[in-house]
């Protein structure tokens, strides 16, 4: 290995940072991907996507499996960061709370085919709930707990309870156009408020 640091013996950090940007722009055009097409879209359909090579995939994701778990992750991340973020920049506790409860039914509507994967046998899998969890619940429970300080939702709602609501709402929102989550999930939100 060329060494382009000076010789102090680590790799250089813009290597690092572009495969950072690499690995990430693959996350994010396998979930547009699963989204328009499911978790079975072929690999090339994502690296087109991606704008690199199926072999940069396999490289990052040696299976199937692996970049299914990576980007369903990377995408619980990126909902739980939001949290904070949606606090400090809305008007009202309650208001980040709706918005994120928005990228939460946004999260929970585009799984096509998740669930399905999930229900296999692929260990790869397994730990996935948990995560979930980790990442999620506190997040909802920061947000919560803002709004109830403010005197704007009821005290004694639960995250779980909350988010288990919430994902029973959307269960076959992708699959009949009668029936409109979101404008339910709505409701509920609003429901929270204290008048």
């Amino acid at each position: 290995m060329v060494d382009t640091d000076g010789g102090s013996g680590s790799p250089a950090p813009r290597k690092r940072a572009d495969a950072r940007r690499n690995e990430k722009a693959l996350l994010d055009a396998a979930a547009a991907a699963f989204v328009t097409s499911g978790v079975d879209v072929p690999v090339r359909d994502i690296a087109a996507k991606a704008g690199v090579g199926v072999g940069t995939i396999y490289r990052h994701f040696p299976t199937r499996a692996d970049l299914i778990v990576a980007v369903y992750r990377h995408q619980v991340e990126a909902c739980a960061e939001a949290a904070p973020v949606l606090l400090a920049n809305s008007s009202t506790p309650h208001a980040a709370l709706a918005q994120w409860i928005s990228l939460f039914v946004d999260f929970v509507i585009t799984k096509h085919g998740l669930a399905e994967a999930l229900q296999s046998d692929d260990s790869a899998f397994e730990t996935l709930h948990a995560y979930f969890l980790d990442h999620l619940l506190p997040a909802c429970t920061q947000l919560l707990d803002a709004a109830a300080r403010a005197g704007e939702i009821r005290p004694d709602m639960d995250a779980y309870q909350l988010l288990r609501g919430i994902g029973n709402l959307c269960i076959g929102a992708d699959n009949n156009p009668h029936y409109d989550a979101r404008r339910m999930v709505e409701l509920v939100i609003a429901g929270l408020r204290i008048h």
